[in-house]
């Protein structure tokens, strides 16, 4: 049993009598150093075979002084592979006590200098990532919950290190599960994916309830210790780029919005009418942007009329209202009110009930009735139409609940698309092409 056990280690070790006399010999010292244990064994020291003349003296001395020093004994020195090739090993080393608690031998393991300075490396890389790196890490087992967690992961979950270990993904995240478990899993059947991954979430652990993007990487964990390569799990390492991915998209946003307002303006150039011009700018606007466009105009009596406006029903383009324009009746402190009283922009929202829920969208129906607008409507952006310093009406965006609620930069955008809109009606009325 114990010649098996010494053959099992992952060091080599031989051991050696008072007078430095080879009694022990196992496999890995030979794997390492290629002399067989019928070559090592009885042999006096290392001269002339395992180690060069200038080297054995000195490789003696270190190993045969641990009999006389206390503990354990730490020794790097060159040893000679069967081949002629020198191999730099470190050793460790230590007295073999006999039955009269005398010294009577030493024994010592071995392996190389590189193999060793490997596992401290990996060793010491495992602890930083741990401690000290600036990006999440995470250790997930096999069955997709957190074993090990980075101080940076934790941050980024808005929970402790230990909180994490071992509960599901649903509990840490509110968007983003799916797919973290379905990249986990392929990782896991198939291996690291070729290039990194940018998942948007949502931390249940998050108060202001945002989506957070982090660029991922994963590498699937096998154990080195079994025949056949045997999944521990996945590390997932990941870093927030939320940030930078918003201005990406703000900007990508906004080009395709101006484009869109110049693709606008080339076509109401060639309409035969400034009404017709009016709406082919809000059918453009709307791309990406709104689910209806409502256009009221000042009459006379400074009443807001309804000119024209998208289907009721199903996103459709903007058209003129058929037959005789009527007065819309919005009630007090409506947003379109608001606008055209402050001469600005004014937004609305239903708010954050579900609306999937059948309650909720009875709810959300009558919310949007009240305000006449079409049913199913939750945001709602109304802007002042306002031309040569005087008022001519006001313009109202409406998206679903599909959709977002109107930010600022919204509001800025329909601003500009007002602008256009205005001017257009107001050259319809000077012209009385209406």
């Amino acid at each position: 049993m114990l010649a098996a056990l010494l053959d099992g280690m992952e060091a080599g070790l031989c051991a050696f009598d008072r007078d430095g006399v080879i009694t022990h010999w196992n496999t890995e010292a030979v794997r390492i150093l290629g002399w067989s244990a019928e070559d090592a064994i009885g042999r006096k020291g290392f001269a002339g075979w395992a180690a060069r003349s200038a080297d054995a003296r000195e490789a003696e001395e270190r190993l045969l002084g641990a009999m006389d020093a206390p503990g354990r004994q730490v020794h790097e020195f060159a040893l000679m592979t069967k081949d002629g090739r020198r191999v730099l090993v470190r050793t460790q080393s230590a007295a073999v006590q006999g039955t009269d608690g005398q010294p009577n031998g030493v024994y010592c393991a071995f392996s190389e200098v590189h193999a060793q300075i490997d596992l401290e490396r990996s060793i010491a890389l495992s602890e930083a990532l741990f401690t000290e790196a600036s990006w999440g890490v995470v250790l997930i087992d096999a069955d997709l919950r957190p074993a090990v967690v980075n101080a940076h992961a934790a941050r980024l979950l808005r929970t402790g290190r230990d909180t994490l270990l071992g509960r599901p993904l649903g509990d840490l995240l509110t968007q983003g599960v799916e797919e973290l478990e379905s990249m986990l899993q392929h990782v896991l059947a198939e291996g690291a994916p070729p290039a990194t991954t940018e998942l948007w979430v949502g931390v249940r652990g998050d108060e202001t309830g945002g989506r957070y993007c982090w660029r991922s990487g994963f590498v699937r964990l096998g154990s080195p210790l079994g025949e056949e390569p045997v999944p521990l799990g996945v590390g997932w390492v990941f870093v927030d780029v939320t940030r930078q991915k918003t201005v990406e998209k703000d900007g990508a946003q906004v080009r395709f919005r101006y484009q869109q307002l110049h693709r606008a303006d080339r076509a109401a150039a060639e309409c035969e009418s400034a009404l017709e011009a009016a709406v082919l700018q809000l059918d453009f606007a709307l791309a990406g942007f709104a689910d209806h466009a409502l256009v009221d105009l000042t009459d006379d009596a400074g009443r807001l009329v309804r000119i024209a406006a998208t289907p009721a029903g199903e996103p459709g383009p903007c058209q003129p209202v058929e037959g005789n324009a009527f007065p819309v009746g919005y009630g007090l402190a409506h947003p379109v009110l608001q606008a055209v009283e402050r001469m600005g922009t004014v937004r609305a929202s239903f708010g954050a009930l579900t609306a999937e829920e059948p309650a909720a969208r009875a709810r959300i129906d009558e919310w949007a009735a009240a305000r006449r607008w079409p049913p199913g409507t939750v945001h709602g952006l109304a802007t002042v139409l306002r031309s040569r310093g005087r008022t001519v009406g006001a313009l109202t965006f409406l998206r679903g609940s599909g959709r977002r609620l109107f930010d600022r930069a919204d509001a800025a955008y329909a601003e500009d698309v007002a602008a256009r809109v205005a001017m257009a009606l107001d050259l319809a009325g000077l012209t009385g092409d209406r």
